[in-house]
């Protein structure tokens, strides 16, 4: 097959650089992004240069766009497709078909538009790669029953962009994502991240649109719609986004949180203080393996105290720690608190003086987990009037993922832990791995 040098005007931002990038590692991508940030030139960009440099076998390579709708589909992206391919159009190197919405290549590959709102029309056909636009708006079964079995011939990608709009099928799509970094990419970039949007204007939409819509459109907050969440969104924010002081002479503390059923996670968290210094999460290792772990980083680091949860199986590690002669405190987060009077039980305690940490200057990693762990919870208060945090169970049955990136740091406030002697060791998980 003969080369063709094809160029075309773009010139991406730095966030669309990291995006482009990543979807020529990855076949499964998310992209969550703030309103005008500029997700439908990244994809778009994204389908051209796959329908041009696709090299395979199948004689008619094809991509798709879908939308929740046919019209919003041509309204948002018809345009820019042709702008970006207009050099191509201009030379008789594609042809645009404005009745069925198609572009198609000289060689042979064609990108086409599709509404969601009449699923079936999809079934059939095959795709190399497609875009799904606003998944959440559309039914259902549309990506698992419809879209996935036309990639799995052709070993297609699939990209999803959009913006929150609560806790729907894009949340979990995204979750699924965080948790399968081996399998997706996923990328969260809010507006005070991209640039994209001056700070001036900014201000000036939070002023006119009021926080929780501009949390969900310009912040990429899944949780702005929730109502009753324990700990404040803003605290989250701000300390996603603090710096980390140059020397921290606090007593290094570990929380660990075991994974309690199939899906959890099982997490180990270390604090310094105000600051989160380091978090290893894993799925599906035995108790043993978790507990030989766990004892690695103990010897390696030498934390002043280890809480681990011995709810479910957590006992069993404590009991192993124990073993290989580690200082451990198990904690029962169903226990009774240090204060009777205000907490309904440990765990209550904990979150709240996480939550009170969290607004005196705390500093933790910028994940999007943890961020949202921390905000799912909801609370209320006992008959006697004390303060409750909503269990894991309660958010599974809201569709919710368990806490347990969150819970791992609660863990860290169990009891008052003494100063000792600063160890200039920062714990860094990535260098045992």
């Amino acid at each position: 097959m003969t080369k063709r040098r094809v160029e075309f005007e773009y010139s991406p931002r730095r966030w669309q650089k990291e995006v482009l990038a990543a979807f020529a590692r990855a076949r499964l991508s998310v992209i969550v992004a703030h309103r005008r940030a500029g997700k439908t030139e990244a994809v778009v960009i994204r389908l051209l240069v796959a329908a041009m440099t696709l090299d395979r076998a199948h004689p008619a390579p094809f991509f798709g766009y879908v939308a929740p709708f046919l019209n919003q589909a041509k309204a948002v992206a018809w345009d820019r497709l042709k702008y970006y391919s207009r050099s191509l159009l201009a030379s008789s190197l594609a042809k645009a078909n404005e009745s069925d919405l198609t572009l198609t290549l000289w060689n042979g590959s064609s990108i086409r538009l599709f509404g969601a709102d009449y699923p079936d029309r999809l079934r059939g056909l095959g795709f190399d790669g497609v875009v799904m636009d606003e998944v959440a708006q559309m039914k259902p079964d549309t990506w698992p029953s419809v879209v996935r079995p036309a990639l799995a011939d052709r070993g297609g990608w699939a990209v999803f962009i959009g913006t929150p709009k609560g806790v729907n099928v894009f949340y979990e799509i995204y979750q699924k994502a965080l948790s399968e970094p081996e399998s997706w990419y996923s990328g969260a970039f809010p507006a005070d991240a991209t640039g994209v949007i001056s700070e001036d204007e900014l201000a000036s939409l939070r002023r006119e649109m009021g926080d929780e819509v501009f949390r969900r459109e310009f912040l990429c907050d899944f949780t702005a719609d929730a109502s009753g969440t324990f700990i404040d969104f803003q605290a989250v924010y701000e300390a996603a986004r603090a710096e980390r002081p140059v020397v921290n002479t606090a007593p290094l503390v570990f929380g660990l949180d075991v994974a309690r059923y199939g899906d959890d996670r099982t997490v180990l968290l270390t604090r310094r203080g105000r600051v989160v210094e380091d978090l290893l999460v894993w799925r599906g290792q035995d108790l043993m393996w978790t507990s030989s772990k766990t004892a690695e980083y103990i010897n390696r680091y030498k934390p002043r105290a280890v809480f681990v949860d011995v709810v479910g199986l957590g006992a069993g590690v404590v009991d192993r720690l124990r073993q290989l002669g580690h200082k451990v405190i198990g904690v029962n987060s169903g226990a009774k608190p240090g204060r009777e009077d205000k907490y309904a039980n440990l765990k209550a305690e904990m979150w709240d003086k996480m939550r009170q940490w969290l607004q005196e200057s705390a500093v933790i990693p910028a994940r999007e987990d943890l961020k949202k762990d921390l905000l799912s919870p909801t609370y209320d208060f006992d008959g006697s009037g004390r303060l409750r945090i909503e269990s894991k169970d309660s958010l599974k049955k809201r569709g919710l993922p368990s806490t347990d990136l969150a819970d791992a740091l609660a863990l860290t406030f169990a009891q008052p832990v003494a100063a000792s002697d600063f160890r200039a060791c920062r714990p860094k998980f990535a260098e045992m791995d």
